[in-house]
C-alpha cells in the first residue's frame, strides 16, 4: 500500500517538473520536436514523455538568462545615480566646509588687522586706509 503510494507521488512528481519545465524552456532552444509536441507528448505518455524530454529535448548546459527590464528604473533604484547622488553631497559637504573655513579665516584676519593699526576702526575691508596712499600695498580700492 505505501510502496504504491510513493510510486503514485514520484510519478506525479517526475510529470510535474518535467512539465513545468518544458513550458519555462525558450521554444528556440528545444530539441527534436517543436515545444507544443512536446507539450503532448508529456500529457499523453506522463512518465515517458517526461523522461524523453529530459534526454532528448531538453537545452543542455545553458543557465537560464537573467531577465532585462526594457523600462526606466526608479532613481532611487538605479545604482548609478544613488552613487552620483552620495558623491555630490560629499562635493557639497566639502564646500560648505571649504566655505566655513574660509570665512573664520577672514575673520580673523580682519580682527588682526583691526587690532594691529591703530586709527582703522571702523573701516571696511577694502577701502583704503589713512592717507589714501596705497602704492606698494596689496590692497585694491
Amino acid at each position: 500500500m505505501l510502496l504504491r503510494v510513493v510510486v503514485a507521488v514520484a510519478i506525479l512528481v517526475v510529470f510535474v517538473y518535467g512539465l513545468i519545465d518544458l513550458i519555462r524552456t525558450d521554444p528556440r532552444q528545444t530539441k527534436g520536436i517543436s515545444k507544443p509536441a512536446w507539450i503532448v507528448v508529456q500529457i499523453v505518455l506522463p512518465v515517458i514523455g517526461a523522461i524523453l524530454w529530459f534526454l532528448i529535448g531538453r537545452p543542455r548546459g545553458t543557465t537560464p538568462a537573467r531577465a532585462t527590464y526594457s523600462h526606466t528604473l526608479a532613481p532611487d533604484d538605479d545604482p548609478d545615480f544613488l552613487r552620483n547622488l552620495e558623491l555630490r553631497r560629499r562635493n557639497q559637504a566639502e564646500a560648505d566646509r571649504l566655505k566655513k573655513l574660509k570665512d573664520e579665516l577672514d575673520a580673523k584676519e580682519r580682527k588682526a588687522e583691526g587690532k594691529g593699526t591703530p586709527g582703522t576702526h571702523g573701516s571696511e575691508p577694502g577701502e583704503a586706509r589713512g592717507s589714501g596712499d596705497t602704492q606698494g600695498t596689496d590692497e585694491v580700492k
